[in-house]
């Protein structure tokens, strides 16, 4: 069994992180944010999944492949 960490070549993250079983959803997968987290680091905002998704705590999010994902905040309802 292998139990080293997968490798990152180059700028580029490997397409998942993930050994869990089940896999966690992948990062172009709706439930992205779902993955398990790999680094967390809540002094400066942001978490690793183990799909290569950064998380930001306003809900934004970087892609493995660079494309950003916009902050996405509940609407509040008007009366």
């Amino acid at each position: 069994m292998d139990l080293t960490a997968p490798t990152v070549t180059g700028t580029r993250l490997p397409d998942s992180l993930c050994t869990h079983t089940p896999k966690c959803p992948t990062a172009a997968s709706p439930d992205r944010e779902a993955a398990h987290v790999m680094a967390a680091h809540p002094e400066q905002g942001w978490s690793l999944l183990c799909n290569g998704l950064v998380l930001f705590e306003d809900t934004g999010e970087l892609l493995p492949d660079g494309r950003v994902i916009a902050p996405h905040r509940p609407l509040v309802a008007t009366a």
